[in-house]
């Protein structure tokens, strides 16, 4: 029965890089809310490999087949910015058990700061629960093969990236 509420979800994140286990839980998302917000938070206190427009880019380009899916970077806290989205829901992945503690935390003062919004958990596909865009970057920097975890384009960036932190030049 249809009610003429629009649901509006925010998967708020880092994304540094987007992984496939990310993309699992924006598809998983979507079919949730009438919009979803990918949101890139821009931390100063952080040394991202992408800068904050790189990082919207390369999600853009990643849900380019979702036509709810809106990609955009914000400032401050993911509650006020769900607020301002008119969200309903912050997304949150959960890979393993150990991220369970900091995003309980997380979710109970999201909750605090707009009891409105709800936290919705999601679980991505078994083959990415190992997946972060911390260890991508780790792997890749060494040489490991990161290419079955990321988008095509991404893991070229990836690899340019490195190679230029490295100080070689890119081919």
């Amino acid at each position: 029965m249809a009610t003429g509420i629009t649901r509006v979800g925010v998967y708020p994140g880092s994304f540094d890089p987007v992984t496939y286990g990310h993309l699992d839980i924006v598809e998983r998302a979507a079919k949730l809310f009438d919009w979803l917000y990918v949101a890139v938070l821009r931390n100063p206190r952080k040394k991202p490999c992408f800068s904050t427009e790189e990082r919207v880019e390369m999600l853009r380009m990643a849900t380019a087949d979702y036509p709810n899916v809106v990609c955009e970077s914000f400032d401050g806290l993911a509650a006020e910015y769900a607020r301002s989205r008119g969200a309903q829901a912050i997304v949150r992945g959960l890979r393993a058990v150990s991220d369970f503690e900091a995003e309980f935390k997380m979710a109970a003062m999201n909750r605090h700061l707009e009891p409105d919004i709800e936290t919705v958990f999601l679980v991505p596909a078994g083959q990415y629960t190992f997946v972060s865009s911390s260890v991508i970057r780790e792997v890749a920097a060494f040489g490991g093969d990161v290419r079955a975890l990321v988008p095509d384009f991404v893991h070229e960036r990836l690899m340019e990236r490195l190679s230029m932190q490295k100080g070689e030049r890119p081919e």
